[in-house]
């Protein structure tokens, strides 16, 4: 018999003499199975879309989706696994055959490595480990493949009516060279020759001894039917050739099962396959079963012994695999609730033996799914009371979930927790592939809703916990939620606390047992007298304590200032009545909004946020302002402000020093030369520049003048003064303040005693101590007003 079949592909082989790259060790595995070769890859050294390309002697072809199905390859990617698969039948369309007993594989790995395409070259020879078949046929994901020892060409048991329809058919049209035509179940295509074929997908090969048909499921020339309930697609393709008065036929019939599998209570995915898929194998004598999973086969008694279910009803093969096979991967998911399925990559062999003794082979590839399984988990509430700390356990979560938040009362908490919080979580990890999730959560922490009992004198802590788990890699979101109260001894009060534009308010409601604790802002008590000497807005009656504390009021503390805002912090402590022992605190930070801020810091550095709206009118541009040193710009500036934070003794800064306080000074300056032509300047509101103050009584420095300490007790008063020119072009133009905004002093007698400053003056030290200073102000103070009491110094 000759058969042969040319696919005309004229592909270079360059790309394939350039694929000299070798992939490390640990991350390649090839195997020569019993009737398949397969390649997996980590995808940690490919990359996320690796691809491959089948090479032999004519070119290098890419392995598509299309292409694997006709040509006989299966690539598969498993996230789960981290890896990608790649099975090639040993007729695939670019392997070397070697009598049908030497298989040579030759593939590219196209694969991407810090951005850079890679291509690793891959080759291996297999010989089947199992002699071949007379009839073997292989239902892959992608297709099916039916191969015959040549010299079988007559079925046994076809219906005679249907033999000599097609053999009428095929000795009318026949000629010398081969040609194919399809049979449904009550029809028969026209005959088309092999090249018109291989168009429509179907490939057909003749090797020393075999002959090899193969097709992608669902062709136009394939059909569907039902045998024994369960679906089953054929393909039924008769080859034939006409030499001289005689026709020659190859009758070929791919047919696989194509049940989905089904859910069993009982923990086990069925599957279920006819033992007669088609009626040209009939007369069954008898039957063979080999299972597995990832391709590993095992005669039916091991597949019982490992968990497998094997029965047969009314002809039918059913194979029952546990959830916890060996082999299997499980996923969870989130859906409301939590849910799980399972993964098996099934392998069965079905070995079938006619009445004329003929072998016929067929092997299943199959990826089957469970559907979504409810998976519970649960909390455990281990709490000890002595400890004084709320100890709940979230157990049995799979292994692909984390936790990545837990809600306490309301409260979010990320986890993992910071090291400023008191609630602490745990992760266990346990053998059989789940974890657990331990939290502590303090009674005494401000996040616990307590009650007070009269009855019993007992404070009732309650807890509402609401996990937020997220399941791995999608990150989808599933919420557990428990409760737990306990009952202990009283405990210190906790407040409310509320932000405002103007400041943060704090609110206690009382408690019967409120008189065990003292509370105080900083080292000062807390009373009426101490709110109306820093301004606080404090009423006190026999229902709660409300203190509303306006912002740059004493006790504040700022940071993270930008031109938007910045934060402000205000902390109350709760003292035992008995020891004066810090017991807790209430601290509160809020976002707060201005459109100029000047702070002045106790370790020596002023921050001003400057309104510039008046440069931006006469033409400035605030990103191109600079202080007295010109090199010193603003950090951040937007349309209308300017963000400046520089050391005091530096940027060139004034010193003014008087009996009681020291001022440092600077300025911002607009360039005049940055003003826009359209916008010329309007000389009845001529911005030049902006003035900032900071002013620190002498009693609370530790050192003034030093380029690399300052050291306050408290923080300094700001003051900015913007400065105009009234008239434009007199000779000494007259300046007066157009706009100030001072920082309210940090007590009441600063701001009753303005400081008067005498002209500056620049001496030719650069450091001063101070100590030297107070001993020349003490000793000239008795000596008259014509004494100097103003010094000054420029950085």
């Amino acid at each position: 018999m000759a058969f042969g079949l040319c696919f005309g592909v004229t592909l270079l082989l360059s790309v394939w003499s350039t694929a000299t790259c070798n992939i490390p060790d640990g991350f390649l595995h090839m195997e020569c199975c019993d009737r398949y070769f397969m390649i997996a890859v980590d995808l940690s050294i490919t990359g996320k879309e690796p691809h491959f390309e089948a090479v032999d002697e004519t070119g290098v072809y890419p392995i598509t989706e299309l292409y694997a199905a006709t040509c006989g390859y299966r690539v598969s990617v498993f996230p789960l696994l981290g890896r990608e698969e790649l099975r090639a039948s040993y007729f695939s369309c670019q392997t070397d055959n070697q009598d049908d007993k030497v298989f040579t594989f030759n593939f590219n790995l196209i694969a991407t490595h810090e951005g850079q395409e890679v291509i690793y070259a891959l080759n291996k020879t297999c010989s089947p480990s199992l002699p071949w078949s007379p009839r073997e046929v292989t239902c892959e994901e992608n297709y099916m493949e039916v191969s015959v020892k040549s010299d079988v060409v007559c079925p046994t048991g076809m219906k005679r009516d249907d033999w000599d329809a097609v053999a009428q058919t095929a000795y009318v049209s026949a000629t010398s060279d081969w040609q194919v035509m399809f049979q449904r179940a009550e029809e028969q295509s026209l005959p088309m020759d092999l090249t018109e074929a291989r168009k429509l997908g179907y490939a057909f090969d003749l090797t020393d001894g075999r002959l090899v048909f193969r097709t992608p499921y669902g062709q136009p020339d394939s059909y569907s039917t039902e045998v024994n309930d369960v679906p089953v697609e054929v393909v039924h393709a008769t080859l034939f050739s006409r030499q001289s008065w005689m026709v020659l036929m190859v009758d070929l019939v791919a047919a696989c099962s194509m049940h989905e599998g089904l859910y069993d209570d009982g923990g086990y995915l069925m599957w279920e396959t006819p033992e007669v898929l088609h009626p040209l194998v009939f007369n069954l004598n008898e039957s063979q079963l080999n299972i597995g999973l990832n391709g590993e086969l095992v005669e039916q008694p091991v597949a019982e012994e490992r968990g497998f279910i094997v029965e047969r009803r009314n002809t039918t093969a059913q194979i029952g695999i546990p959830y916890n096979a060996e082999g299997g991967y499980r996923k969870s998911s989130a859906s409301g609730d939590l849910y799980e399925f399972y993964i098996f990559h099934f392998y069965l062999e079905q070995i079938l033996v006619d009445e004329d003794h003929v072998e016929t082979r067929l092997r299943f590839h199959r990826t089957l799914i469970t559907p979504l399984l409810p998976r519970p988990i649960f909390t455990e509430n281990q709490t000890v009371l002595e400890e004084r700390t709320f100890t709940v356990r979230l157990g049995d979560v799979p292994e692909d979930v984390e936790l990545a938040a837990v809600h306490l009362n309301g409260q979010e908490f990320a986890v993992p927790f910071t090291n400023t919080s008191s609630c602490t979580i745990t992760k266990v990890v346990h053998p059989n592939n789940t974890h657990c999730y331990t939290l502590k959560v303090p009674f005494d922490d401000p996040v616990v809703i307590q009650q007070f009992s009269k009855e019993d004198a007992s404070m009732e802590h309650r807890l509402h916990i609401n996990y937020t788990l997220m399941v791995l890699p999608e990150k989808e979101p599933y919420y557990h939620s428990a409760s737990v109260v306990a009952l202990t001894d009283v405990s210190p009060p906790a407040f409310d606390t509320v932000c405002s534009e103007s400041g943060i308010s704090f609110k206690l409601d009382h408690r019967p047992f409120d008189y065990l604790w003292e509370l105080s802002i900083g080292s000062d008590p807390l009373t009426s007298e101490l709110a109306a000497r820093h301004g606080y807005i404090m009423s006190n009656d026999s229902q709660s304590l409300l203190l509303q504390v306006p912002l740059f009021t004493h006790g504040y503390k700022y940071k993270d200032v930008t031109l938007e805002g910045f934060s402000g912090t205000f902390e109350i402590l709760v003292h035992d009545h008995e020891t004066s022992e810090v017991h807790s605190s209430a601290v509160k930070t809020c976002p707060f909004t201005t459109t100029e801020l000047i702070m002045c810091s106790t370790d020596g550095r002023m921050t001003v946020v400057a309104d510039l709206t008046l440069a931006i009118s006469s033409g400035g541009v605030p990103a191109r302002t600079n202080l007295v040193d010109k090199y010193c710009g603003p950090k951040e500036a937007d349309d209308t402000k300017a963000l400046f934070s520089f050391p005091l003794n530096g940027c060139g800064s004034t010193v003014k020093l008087g009996k009681e306080y020291v001022i440092y000074e600077n300025e911002i300056f607009f360039s005049k030369t940055l003003r826009s032509v359209k916008n010329p300047v309007d000389s009845s509101n001529d911005v030049d520049r902006v003035t900032v103050q900071c002013m620190y009584p002498l009693a609370g420095l530790y050192r003034l003048f030093s380029v690399y300490r300052f050291e306050s007790d408290v923080p300094g008063v700001g003051r900015i003064v913007h400065s105009a020119h009234i008239t434009e072009g007199l000779q000494n133009p007259t300046i007066e303040p157009t706009t100030v905004l001072q920082t309210p002093a940090t007590t009441t007698r600063l701001t009753r005693r303005p400081v008067t400053m005498r002209p500056a003056y620049r001496p030719s030290a650069k450091h001063i101590k101070v100590s030297s200073f107070l001993r020349k102000i003490s000793k000239k103070g008795a000596r008259g007003s014509s004494q100097a009491k103003v010094y000054s110094a420029i950085f």
